[in-house]
């Protein structure tokens, strides 16, 4: 019987830790995600309303700044020039 060894190693720290320095990023995607499905059911109750859009553009807005923040912490201070 062949295994796959990846699939019984658990992830290391520094896996973890860079996990937790995506988590803003990944929990706007989320938000954009959600307001999406939102977006989508209401089309089967008569339309999205304007909060539904503004929700959304929100979460896309909160995409932005935390793909941005991800971007400066992860260039470095030496590299951020």
């Amino acid at each position: 019987m062949i295994t796959d060894r990846a699939a019984t190693v658990a992830p290391t720290a520094a896996d973890l830790a860079a996990i937790d320095g995506e988590w803003p990023l990944i929990a706007a995607d989320l938000d954009v995600l959600d307001a999406e499905i939102t977006l989508i059911y209401a089309e089967d109750h008569g339309g999205p309303t304007a909060l539904d859009w503004r929700r959304l553009r929100r979460a896309e807005s909160r995409v932005t700044r935390a793909a941005a923040d991800l971007a400066t912490r992860t260039a470095g201070p030496d590299r951020a020039a």
